[in-house]
């Protein structure tokens, strides 16, 4: 069942490979209805995580936000599905990267960099892009899929190029591997926690926020600078890119700093553009 399932997954994939963007987003644009106004996937947890998010804003304000951002899921699943048949240098000229000069000069000195980004833009498109515009080796972590086939053929085209794939079982063992050269290690952190035990807790978009905090744990014990991605969309399937430095020096700082500075410059990036988020996910159904 499980190759019979890849074979369809390849063949649906061939349909995407075939037909340009324009095409797509046309597409993409009849699943909206479907999914917005017929099926209503998940609409009561993207308006309750809206409206809890933004008391201020009025019930009109929060339903152009929720249709915004239906119109993008759609999107980024197109992207996505697009983007396992493309070669790397096309989706670099969808997806750049700016001001990497800080980034160059502590691959230089030997550095490995923790890259800390959120479930914001297209994350999925990440990893890709980074292989030829950055010096260090990137280094994705990702949750393996239950169907073998997929996930093997998933693991080769997300991690085109230099990049590689890394299952989230094996993140400490990662973190100890000699790469020959430094490595960005991109971590997509803004998950809720499986559960209250493992979280660390700060207010992130006016409500009490379970967080995973793995990036401030290696970034303290292995001593690895931390960088958060600023993703901004310009237009549909165009993405930039900056880098901002969160902590140079993870060792010397008090625990919990890393996780909630890093929280707050995701919520600044959302508030920017509040419709490019992953408003589906239950971010919030942890309590104290």
């Amino acid at each position: 069942m499980n190759r019979l399932t890849y074979y369809f997954f390849l063949f649906f994939l061939g349909i995407f490979k075939i037909f340009p963007f324009r095409a797509l987003y046309a597409f993409s644009d009849l699943v909206f209805y479907i999914v917005y106004y017929l099926v209503g996937y998940r609409k009561k947890v993207v308006m309750d995580n809206l409206r809890n998010s933004f008391p201020e804003k009025d019930p009109r304000e929060i339903k152009k936000i929720a249709k915004q951002f239906y119109h993008h899921l759609v999107d980024i699943l197109v992207e996505s599905l697009k983007g396992y048949t493309m070669k790397e240098e096309d989706i670099v000229k969808r997806y750049q990267y700016y001001n990497t000069g800080m980034l160059d000069d502590l691959y230089r000195k030997g550095k490995h960099v923790i890259c800390v980004t959120g479930h914001y833009g297209n994350w999925e498109w990440g990893g890709i892009a980074s292989g030829t515009q950055l010096l260090h080796k990137p280094v994705g972590f990702y949750k393996p899929l239950s169907n073998k086939f997929i996930d093997d053929y998933l693991q080769g085209t997300r991690a085109k190029g230099r990049a590689l794939l890394a299952s989230i079982m094996h993140t400490a063992e990662i973190f100890k591997t000699s790469w020959d050269e430094p490595a960005i290690f991109y971590m997509v952190a803004d998950q809720s926690p499986s559960t209250p035990r493992l979280a660390f807790w700060v207010h992130f978009l006016n409500q009490d926020t379970a967080t995973l905090h793995g990036p401030e744990k290696y970034a303290r014990l292995h001593d690895i600078p931390v960088v958060f991605a600023r993703v901004k969309k310009i237009k549909r399937g165009n993405y930039t890119v900056t880098f901002e430095m969160l902590e140079p020096n993870p060792p010397t700082t008090e625990k919990g700093y890393i996780t909630s500075r890093y929280m707050q410059m995701l919520e600044e990036e959302i508030k920017s553009e509040p419709a490019y988020y992953l408003w589906s996910h239950r971010r919030w159904k942890l309590k104290r």
